[in-house]
């Protein structure tokens, strides 16, 4: 850094920098330790920290420090005033005093109220002096209660009174409670109750009002203290017993009257913030009841009413709050009316604060404080800590809330406060003016590396502090040009930014700052580096609950980074700690994440970022963990009905795949306690059904959900419903009709499962009639599923219905159903049986078939039987053995397959029903013709020659015909 200072004998001062010196800002306590390095640079002094105000001592704290901490060079000393008057902590020895420090600290160990007051601290040096706000230091006293005697208060059976508490001063918050000896709440109502000031109120006397042990009670939560007051006595004297019986205990109904507040208006004044508490509480009888509205407007939409609406709370309140209220006690023989106005006032609040400032000599400096408050507040200037008046100055003016030093010179270098109050409160602040002159001096180091990245933009620093303001200007490569262009911008600060850098942009920079008192420079080298850049990204990605996830990420960057160069993995915008325990499931390896066993803490948004020293590329993709929904939660049962009720319920997380439907189902406690059933099914976009429901039945219900993923886990059950009973909404199902012997029907059906029985006592209505026939409906009650009707004509048709039945009533109308009574065997057998041969092993058998009335029951179909009576090669007979065919359905042929060959056979045809089979028809026999003779059985060389062999043979044990002679056949193999 090169240094050049025109004026040596200049005292350098600094103080708060501003727009006069717009290279390097700072406040008047934070003096650039480089400055001070360099130059022994004067300070206005600046409070740094301070007690708060009030400052309470409270009787459990062992000391009370009270604050004061300050900065400037030379150091500051420090100064207090106690209610005015100078107060010099160190003359006291029982005060602790902190070297280099305003503070001092106050032992609890005697008798404090002697320090009680309002302190202010003052931080001086030979530039000036800063003062504190006011600290106000107060030592409370132990409240109680004062020790007296008490008379009962007598009053009238009607009559109104009032307990008063009065209790002690002490630090707020206060609480007040009323409580008899035994520590039990005096109970409140509309007839009683305790008013904002403690007092409790009666509208009307009653006999149960009459106690020894009233006691009110004070408790002060900051001093940890509970004071009681003596027990209060009240006796209600009651009407005498001989009285009219009709008057006796009677009390007279009077119009009310306001017990608080008394007049008939107030006024009110409170801090914008402020919680605003009114009250109304009237005596009369019947008890009045209290009513509040805003004069021309509605109530605030946050007011809060209290105390059986006695009390009206506007929490908060501001401007638009205030006006007029009016509350209203009434009852049927009157009303008593109050008027209220609410003024909401305001604090000061800065409009402008002042600031310190840094100005060159010779210059117009102009300080401005205003603030705004409700009443407006009082500006009140001082200067070191003294009022204005107290050190005149020939080149200061004062004009409303501006004070301007005109051709201001280093002696009027000052701390100026300016104090903005009224009566809720004061603001305070410390202004540092510093008038100097000072040569450039550059803060920034010399011979500063910078890398840009191509393509980004780079800042180069050369941070001046001068007065006044230099011109800084940035050369490159020694060039006595400055560096120009759309690409490069000088700022306020010095700093020179570079946007879009480029390859040829690096090389070697210089700084140079100017003044009217001198001239200083650095220099700085710019490296511009190929930009980090994610080239390959994991793509979003949604896994199983408990399965592996594999996230990817590969980047490029310039390779002289190649030591430093980072692939960080963050989760949520948080980085992702990464370890090699037996706990840790995430694992990185190269560009790969892998998140092991996945959970629903693990859905996020991955990022991967690629770093360099001088920049950063991220890619970023979205975790989704699937898995089966959440329970639902906060089933709730409304609209509860004869025969439904509403269900509603909070879906739970869908986990990333959104619920398609929605299980409802129920328990109930009387036939299968603990046995959950499904009820039925709704969309996954619905949380609310209405079940029909049976009655009698005491239900619970539990609802789950059912995403792409699987089933989640039930809800908790509701609470039971049991509607109450109710006659049958259904009648039994799947009715049958059966007939085992020729002169019953048998009717059975599915019985209705207890749940629909809708009530107890419940039984079945059977009728029943004939269908072919002019017949009345014949009934039965029956409790079994069953039922046999005797003596019916055979397979006859027949009318059936079944009704249930509960002692509530009737189910609906039943459907009516038809079946037949007994079956008895077919009496009939086919007539004209012929048989067609096909060939030596099938024939084709026809028939006519038996008519329906002989058929004695539903046709079940016709069997045929054969047997064999002999090979026709045989002359003699031998009955073989019988064989059987059923052929379903009313038909009138059938097919008969495996025939032996060349044989005789008979066969009879024969109908049959659900009873059993009819008679056969006259028997008809026929033959097969030739059929391929069968293997024969032996076969074998017996011997041989040298020109021939010996063959025997027995002939086939089927010879399927009339066998006319052997083939022979052979093959020669080979030729020795």
């Amino acid at each position: 850094m090169r240094l050049q200072q025109r004026s040596p004998g200049v005292v350098a001062v600094l103080g708060l920098m501003t727009y006069v010196c717009a290279f390097y800002v700072t406040t008047a306590a934070d003096i650039p330790l480089e400055v001070l390095a360099h130059t022994n640079i004067e300070q206005l002094p600046t409070i740094t920290a301070q007690s708060p105000s009030p400052l309470i001592a409270f009787p459990f704290d062992e000391s009370f420090p009270v604050t004061c901490e300050a900065k400037g060079n030379p150091e500051p000393e420090f100064t207090w005033r106690k209610n005015g008057q100078e107060f010099d902590p160190s003359l006291d020895p029982r005060l602790m005093k902190e070297e280099n420090s305003g503070t001092f600290v106050i032992p609890n160990n005697g008798n404090l109220t002697e320090y009680q007051g309002t302190y202010r601290c003052y931080a001086s040096n030979r530039m000036g002096t800063a003062i504190s706000k006011e600290i106000e230091f107060i030592v409370p006293n132990v409240p109680k209660f004062p020790k007296e005697t008490l008379e009962p208060v007598v009053v009238e059976e009607g009559q109104a009174f009032v307990l008063q508490c009065d209790p002690p001063k002490g630090i707020p918050p206060l609480q007040i409670y009323w409580m008899t000896i035994n520590l039990q709440h005096i109970e409140q109502d509309e007839r009683v109750s305790m008013g904002l000031n403690g007092d409790l109120y009666f509208s009307h006397a009653v006999e149960k009002d009459s106690r020894r042990d009233y006691c009110c009670f004070a408790a002060f939560s900051k001093i940890r203290t509970i004071v009681q007051k003596n027990a209060m006595s009240v006796v209600v004297k009651t009407k005498k017993s001989g009285m009219n019986p009709e008057t006796a205990n009677a009390i007279l109904d009077r119009r009310p009257s306001l017990l608080t507040p008394s007049g008939v208006r107030s006024e009110t004044h409170l801090v914008k913030g402020e919680d605003l508490e009114w009250e109304c509480i009237a005596e009369g009888f019947p008890t009045p009841s209290v009513e509040w509205v805003k004069l021309g407007r509605r109530l605030p939409d946050k007011v809060k009413m209290e105390n059986h609406r006695k009390r009206l709370i506007v929490p908060r309140v501001d401007r638009e709050d205030g006006g007029k209220y009016m509350c209203k006690a009434k009852n049927a023989l009157g009303e008593a009316i109050h008027y209220f106005t609410l003024t909401v006032e305001e604090p000061p609040e800065w409009v402008v604060e002042p600031e310190g400032q840094l100005s060159m000599i010779g210059s117009d400096v102009l300080i401005k404080c205003s603030a705004s408050g409700a009443p407006q507040p009082r500006i009140t200037w001082r200067v070191n800590g003294e009022p204005l008046t107290g050190a005149p100055s020939g080149n200061r003016k004062v004009f409303d809330d501006t004070i301007v030093l005109h051709n201001a010179q280093v002696s009027d270098s000052a701390v100026y406060q300016c104090e903005a109050s009224n009566k809720h409160g004061t603001l305070l602040s410390n202004a540092n003016i510093m008038i100097m002159n000072l040569p450039p001096m550059i803060l920034t180091k010399e011979g500063e590396d910078y890398s840009a990245v191509e393509g980004k933009g780079v800042m180069m620093h050369c941070s001046v502090f001068s007065s006044p303001p230099s011109t800084v200007t940035w050369s490159k490569d020694d060039s006595p040009e400055s560096v120009e262009g759309p690409r490069f911008a000088v700022h306020d600060n010095g700093s020179l930014e570079i946007y879009s850098a480029e390859k040829d942009d690096a090389g070697q920079y210089t700084c140079l700052a100017k003044n009217t008192e001198g001239s200083s420079a650095v220099n700085a080298a710019l490296y511009v580096k190929d930009p980090t850049r994610v080239v390959a990204a994991q793509e979003d990605l949604q896994i199983l609950i408990g399965s592996t996830a594999q996230l990817s990420c590969y980047a490029e960057y310039d390779k002289s980074f190649s030591d430093d160069f980072e692939l960080l993995w963050e989760k949520d915008d948080m980085a992702i700690g990464l370890n090699h325990t037996e706990n840790s499931r995430y694992f990185v390896d190269g560009g790969i994440l892998q998140i092991v066993n996945a959970s629903h803490r693990d859905q996020g948004v991955f990022t991967c970022v690629a770093r360099t020293p001088v920049d950063r590329d991220s890619a970023s993709t979205l975790l989704m963990v699937l898995d089966v929904p959440d329970a639902p939660e906060y089933l709730v049962l409304s609209e509860h009905k004869s025969k439904s009720v509403k269900l509603k319920w909070i879906p739970g997380d869908d986990h990333n795949s959104s619920v398609s439907e929605f299980i409802i189902e129920y328990e109930e406690s009387q036939w299968e306690p603990g046995n959950w059933k499904e009820l039925l099914r709704v969309p996954g976009n619905h949380n609310q059904v209405v079940p029909k429901l049976h009655g009698h039945v005491d239900y619970r219900f539990r609802v789950s959900a059912l995403n792409a993923v699987g089933r989640g886990r039930p809800s908790g059950p509701t609470e039971r419903y049991k509607p109450p009973p109710a006659a049958p909404d259904k009648n039994p199902e799947n009715i049958k009709i059966e007939g085992h012997l020729p002169h019953e029907m048998d009717i059975n059906w599915e019985p209705l499962p207890p749940i629909e029985h809708n009530g107890p006592g419940l039984e079945y209505k059977v009728s029943y009639r004939r269908q072919d026939v002019e017949d009345d409906w014949k009934e039965h009650m029956v409790k079994r599923h069953s039922f046999v009707v005797k003596n019916t004509p055979t397979f006859v048709p027949y009318e059936i219905k079944i009704q249930a039945r509960n002692h509530q009533g009737w189910g609906p109308e039943p459907r009516i159903v038809t079946g037949y009574s007994g079956e008895d065997f077919p009496s009939a057998a086919p007539d004209d049986v012929a048989v067609e041969v096909l060939n030596s092993s099938v024939v084709k058998v026809s028939w006519t078939r038996v008519h329906k009335d002989k058929l004695h029951g539903h046709l079940g179909g016709y069997r045929v039987n054969w047997w064999r009576l002999r090979g026709l090669a045989d002359s003699k007979k031998s009955h073989g053995e019988k064989h059987t065919l059923a052929f379903p359905g009313d038909r009138a042929h059938a097919t008969v397959p495996g025939l032996r060959p060349f044989s005789e056979y008979s066969l009879v045809v024969m109908t049959f029903n659900g009873r059993g089979n009819g008679p056969g028809s006259h028997p008809l026999n026929f033959k097969t013709p030739e059929g391929a003779p069968g293997k024969n059985p032996v076969f074998q060389v017996t011997g041989v020659q040298k020109h021939s062999i010996f063959l025997l043979w027995a002939p086939p044990s089927e010879p399927n015909g009339i066998l006319t002679g052997y083939l022979l056949e052979y093959q020669l193999i080979c030729v020795l």
